[in-house]
């Protein structure tokens, strides 16, 4: 692969649910993240609200960690150290909350459990404009419906092989991705990326209730689906219920409920990482709870 990598455009409910890294062969190698539409990430162009930063480092040599949320689909994390000096400078100046655009690339952790977080270590981080931030869902909604109807047209395919897929013309990129993808997650929950493309279009078109119907079939465009004001219907009560009921019982110390801890509880009440970031920012916008930092969330 090239040296130089596409910037990819991909909301963060996609890019945190990746777990599977591919490694490059020595230390100046590229890294990759494979998501579970099949993206072969080195790079990436996020946009969005810078909601909170903060400086786990010292004043001479600083090291900033920052939540942006995509107003779409949840936030991306990202880590800034002395290796990016100008994306450094760059978070010393701004304060929160404001609209940013960051182009960087995608670090995995894994913790001790075998849990894998994703990270961005940016390259450069800019200031925007709220017009420039919709016009960056609106690129995100895009790639992300065409990753969707890959992966549908390819899961449909016997005998599905890498080099099958280029037979049919897939990209070569492409073909090995969906492949990878399928390898180690198996078929994706395409209800999940159908309703942060809905999401998207419903924050850049508030004027409109825009409801995608949810298909199984993904063959059409977007532009042909029925756009008209509608209603998904989905119902949270019972899962902000349980995450309030859960910050309480995590919250031993004053200091609120530990996202890593709350995160497990949350998984073992059958409630995914994505539930629980989209419940969360609910529970926030209702004023029932907040983020004292980022590793904590507290009830009001």
């Amino acid at each position: 692969m090239n040296a130089r990598e596409t910037a990819w455009r991909l909301f963060s409910s996609e890019l945190n649910s990746a777990t599977y890294e591919i490694k490059g062969d020595d230390e100046k190698s590229p890294s990759y993240v494979v998501t579970r539409l099949g993206a072969i990430v080195n790079r990436v162009l996020v946009a969005g609200v810078l909601t909170e930063k903060e400086n786990v480092g010292t004043a001479d040599e600083p090291m900033w960690r920052g939540r942006i949320q995509d107003l779409a689909t949840g936030n991306f994390f990202i880590n800034v150290g002395r290796y990016q000096p100008e994306a450094a400078a760059a978070m010393a100046d701004i304060e929160t909350p404001a609209f940013i655009a960051v182009v960087g690339k995608v670090r995995t952790y894994t913790t001790d459990d075998d849990r894998v977080f994703v990270s961005i270590r940016p390259e450069r981080i800019v200031k925007i404009t709220e017009a420039i931030r919709a016009q960056w869902i609106l690129d995100a909604a895009r790639s992300t419906w065409d990753r969707l109807k890959k992966m549908k047209k390819a899961s449909s395919l016997e005998g599905l092989s890498e080099k099958m897929l280029i037979e049919k013309g897939f990209g070569e990129k492409d073909a090995k991705g969906i492949m990878t993808a399928l390898e180690q997650y198996d078929l994706p929950n395409s209800t999940i990326y159908l309703k942060s493309i809905q999401t998207a279009l419903r924050t850049i078109l508030p004027e409109k209730n825009i409801d995608l119907g949810l298909p199984e079939d993904m063959s059409d465009s977007p532009d042909e689906i029925d756009l008209e004001p509608g209603s998904i219907g989905s119902n949270n009560a019972d899962i902000e219920d349980i995450i309030l009921s859960l910050l309480d019982e995590l919250d031993t110390d004053g200091k609120g409920a530990p996202r890593d801890e709350l995160e497990r509880r949350a998984e073992s009440e059958g409630i995914s990482s994505m539930e629980l970031e989209e419940t969360s920012n609910i529970l926030m916008d209702k004023g029932l709870v907040y983020e004292p930092n980022l590793r904590y969330l507290k009830r009001i």
